[in-house]
């Protein structure tokens, strides 16, 4: 374990119950250390923005939904990109969506990586093992 990122939660943007639901017991399942942080919209997503200029600590990585309410996935994106608080931080796009034009629009935002979410629950564990796997305990990122 990287020392220093148990403390670190993940931020979760997702507005899906059931989504939302299958991804907390994916991690639960994995005795996840870091705890979860969700927001359920985007607008909840960037409202931690000057939480975390206030000096509430860091997410480890953002797990960000495309197709949310108030303020769609990209623009949350792109909003975290542009404020020197959150530029730096680990974002995973995890979304339904594998239409070419997000996961390029996606990438063009600087998202770290583009996750499609499988709809099999087993499919779904084994996605959330490779993201505790890698963005957990493999990855260094920024403190």
């Amino acid at each position: 374990m990287i020392p220093g990122s148990i403390l670190r939660p993940i931020l979760l943007v997702e507005d899906n119950p059931v989504d939302l639901d299958l991804t907390l017991r994916a991690f639960a399942h994995h005795n996840l250390a870091s705890p979860i942080q969700v927001a359920r919209d985007g607008q909840e997503a960037l409202d931690w923005i000057p939480r975390w200029e206030a000096g509430e600590i860091l997410p480890l990585v953002i797990l960000l939904d495309l197709k949310l309410p108030r303020v769609d996935g990209l623009e949350v994106l792109r909003q975290l990109r542009a404020h020197p608080v959150s530029c730096d931080l680990p974002v995973v796009v995890l979304t339904s969506s594998s239409e070419d034009r997000d996961v390029k629009a996606a990438y063009r935002l600087h998202a770290n990586s583009y996750i499609v979410k499988p709809v099999n629950f087993e499919k779904f564990m084994d996605v959330a093992t490779q993201i505790e796997l890698y963005w957990l305990l493999i990855n260094h990122p920024p403190r």
